[in-house]
């Protein structure tokens, strides 16, 4: 930038975008204080090197403020766990899907954790089809990313929130209501 730039000549760039042509460094500094801009050295491996006439500290601002705009429009993917076992009585079942569903509403991805513990562990069927029908019940809310699988004593399925549009849920929703 301005007494930085090190080489003999350099292409001036205007601050449109035209073009004003080669010109010694000194003619290009002498030009930005007329002007009261920056020369600001944006391609400096190109022969010559690329010189921009800007104003530097307004273009730093600009680009803080999109990269601001940026980070407000990113969404962090967040994972909740709910927790099962073989044995899991029907009410236990209904509260642990219902609070599945809120995660899944709330566009949270869902991890579901069958956890086995003694002989449990032999008959991991039984796992699996409690899995399986938790896939079944909030399938209206949510599609399974990861099918079950055994990693040690626990069986894991990862669920994610449902492309369909939230609307159409919703309208689901009102009409189970409804009826």
């Amino acid at each position: 930038m301005n007494d930085r730039i090190r080489a003999k000549e350099v292409r001036v760039v205007a601050p449109d975008g035209a073009q004003i042509g080669v010109r010694p460094i000194d003619e290009a500094r002498w030009l930005a204080r007329e002007l009261g801009l920056d020369l600001v050295e944006v391609a400096p491996d190109a022969r010559p090197p690329v010189c921009r006439l800007m104003d530097y500290g307004k273009y730093k601002y600009e680009q803080s403020v999109k990269q601001r705009e940026a980070r407000k429009k990113q969404t962090r993917t967040i994972i909740k766990e709910v927790k099962f076992r073989p044995k899991i009585d029907k009410h236990d079942y209904q509260v642990k899907m219902r609070r599945a569903i809120e995660f899944l509403q709330d566009n949270d991805k869902v991890k579901v954790t069958m956890m086995f513990r003694g002989r449990e562990v032999t008959h991991p069927e039984i796992g699996r089809e409690i899995l399986q029908r938790l896939a079944a019940d909030v399938a209206d809310y949510g599609d399974v990313e990861q099918n079950p699988k055994m990693e040690g004593r626990n069986m894991t399925m990862q669920l994610a929130p449902s492309k369909r549009a939230p609307e159409a849920r919703e309208a689901d929703e009102a009409s189970v209501i409804e009826e």
